[in-house]
């Protein structure tokens, strides 16, 4: 018995020393991060070692994925080349790594694995970076589906059934709502921001807030802190702004805990799928046919694919900041009423 037993342990500590270690150069956004999860599970499927490196603050998504062995904090910032910094982290991690897998279309996210003399080094192709890959696909001419297309980097086939999935301790769920006060499913979880400008976010928050007979949370990013603000005074007997006041893996947690959450097409939206909670997602200037929220419980208004909205919205989507036309009606025109109903 004892002797089957050693054998077991030898064959398994030769597995994970033969296994493939992969260093992964995740996306710089939340709900970018959220859509490779396909991708890492694939990964790890087959036997490889995940190392993530990111943002400091996306990466506290790939720590809510099971399959991530590592997460490395990048030190570096929204722009410029940071071409010191690279140099000093590559040689860091130099000789610890068989393969990376670089997700972002820039150049600089593919000089790092360079540096760093990683031997085969997986990504699109964009921003002159031939030299820099040795394994690069090229990038499809249309916008495709986001999971598909991180999952592509795998090399394997069948991605159209991927799907993102996060998850938490129910413990540490649970201790994040005990400190809120809240029940699970007792509460509404509102996203009203967006990070990429105005014509992604619903203006309707505050008056449906006033129409829910449940607690209603509002998070999103210090920056929303203000936003939020607002649409907490218009229903404040129900509201709570937690707007840049939890860490990212508390606003998982609440997020987790929700009996429903509405958002616009934004990286918390992504987080809500993957979690899989009953969830309602608001398309403006931006395509549900290019980002969906992949969830059996999702429920998505779009006023672009609404037979009976009149007259038609041939302008979306326009993937535009600000609506280039200034009436704002894919999101204007979607009521509180019908929100409601879908909750």
């Amino acid at each position: 018995m004892g002797s089957d037993s050693n054998f077991r342990s030898t064959a398994a500590a030769q597995r994970a020393a033969a296994a493939t270690r992969a260093l992964v150069v995740a996306p710089q956004w939340i709900g970018d991060a959220v859509m490779t999860e396909p991708l890492l599970r694939r990964l790890h499927a087959r036997g490889e070692r995940i190392t993530v490196g990111a943002l400091p603050w996306v990466a506290p998504v790939y720590r809510a994925m099971p399959q991530v062995d590592a997460v490395i904090d990048f030190p570096f910032r929204h722009g410029g080349l940071q071409w010191r910094e690279r140099r000093a982290l590559a040689r860091q991690l130099e000789g610890n790594f068989d393969v990376a897998y670089v997700l972002p279309n820039s150049l600089k996210s593919a000089l790092l694995p360079f540096l760093a003399s990683i031997p085969r080094r997986v990504g699109y192709l964009g921003e002159a970076r031939v030299g820099l890959l040795t394994q690069r696909l090229k990038n499809p001419k249309n916008k495709p589906p986001m999971v598909a297309f991180y999952s592509a980097l795998s090399g394997e086939e069948g991605l159209e059934q991927d799907r993102p999935e996060l998850s938490l301790p129910p413990a540490q769920v649970d201790e994040v709502l005990r400190a809120q006060g809240l029940a699970r499913g007792a509460y509404v979880v509102m996203a009203p921001g967006a990070e990429y400008g105005p014509a992604k976010r619903w203006p309707h928050f505050g008056a449906l807030a006033r129409q829910l007979d449940r607690p209603v949370v509002l998070l999103g990013s210090g920056k929303e802190a203000d936003l939020c603000e607002s649409i907490a005074s218009q229903a404040p007997d129900r509201c709570r702004n937690l707007a840049g006041k939890t860490s990212l893996l508390e606003a998982f947690a609440l997020i987790a805990g929700a009996g429903g959450v509405v958002s616009n097409d934004s990286g918390l939206m992504h987080v809500a799928a993957a979690f899989g909670v009953p969830q309602v997602a608001l398309f403006g200037s931006s395509s549900p046919l290019h980002t969906p929220p992949l969830n059996e419980r999702a429920k998505v208004v779009w006023l672009k694919q609404d037979p009976d909205y009149a007259p038609p919205l041939d302008c979306a989507p326009c993937f535009e900041r600000e609506c280039p036309l200034g009436h704002f009606r894919c999101l204007n025109d979607v009521s509180p009423e019908r929100v409601r109903g879908l909750l």
